[in-house]
């Protein structure tokens, strides 16, 4: 049942990631290359992998499950969205990463998907006239190594107009430690201090659950990370 506007209101309020602290995390930071240890995915791979899923597709139109950064910046074209959960995974910060929202020297966490519960996000339908180069600039995008492309499936959400097959990303165990599962209090401190060339941990993490309660979705376990962040940011000076 669809929450009230009420709802909504509360569950903005109870934010306690604000931007005032997030703005404590951000910094000019150089880049610095790739990650240590993978290997950029070359315009060959990216074209296989392309063809591959549009293989699978077959010819279905192509729904891709967005749960994080995908739902208030996807980066690619769609014709429609629809709001869906995925029962039998849940969204976490589970992937370590160096660069990007983070450094050598400071590591971070990005979000994916995880096995177990259920994860409340949008479907967004790629236009049938262009599928193939915006699935290529959705790819591009998610997956930059080729050590990471099968992190890229299919999976079944329910939609209000009925079930559907999505296309989403996700933590493959066969990267642990990479994809591993974070505690809670771990993953706050990781987050409180990562910061690179995109910005922030703590800004994406802000960016998503604001998103999240701004279409009355309440991610019990994002809810709790974001106000141990919060507690981090309060106590740990960071320099600007």
């Amino acid at each position: 049942m669809p929450r009230s506007s009420t709802s909504r209101t509360r569950l903005t309020a109870s934010l306690q990631l604000t931007a005032d602290l997030v703005a404590k995390t951000l910094r000019v930071i150089e880049e610095e290359g790739p990650e240590p240890n993978w290997t950029p995915i070359s315009s060959t791979q990216l074209d296989e992998l392309v063809d591959r899923i549009e293989k699978e597709a077959g010819e279905e139109e192509i729904w891709v499950f967005a749960y994080g950064s995908l739902m208030w910046n996807p980066g690619f074209d769609h014709v429609a969205s629809e709001a869906a959960v995925a029962y039998g995974w849940h969204r976490a910060f589970s992937l370590r990463i160096k660069r990007l929202r983070a450094t050598s020297d400071a590591p971070g966490l990005m979000l994916a998907l995880q096995s177990g519960g259920s994860c409340s996000g949008l479907v967004l339908k790629l236009p049938c006239m262009t599928k193939k180069q915006d699935l290529r600039t959705l790819l591009a995008r998610e997956i930059r190594y080729a050590e990471v492309c099968e992190m890229v499936r299919w999976v079944s959400v329910k939609t209000p107009s009925g079930p559907r097959r999505a296309l989403t990303f996700w933590a493959s165990p066969k990267h642990s430690p990479l994809t591993e599962k974070i505690p809670l209090e771990d993953a706050a401190l990781l987050i409180a201090q990562a910061c690179g060339p995109a910005g922030s941990c703590a800004e994406y993490l802000h960016r998503t659950v604001s998103d999240l309660a701004d279409r009355n979705i309440y991610d019990r376990n994002l809810w709790r990370l974001q106000k141990m962040v919060a507690a981090t940011l309060q106590e740990i000076p960071l320099d600007n």
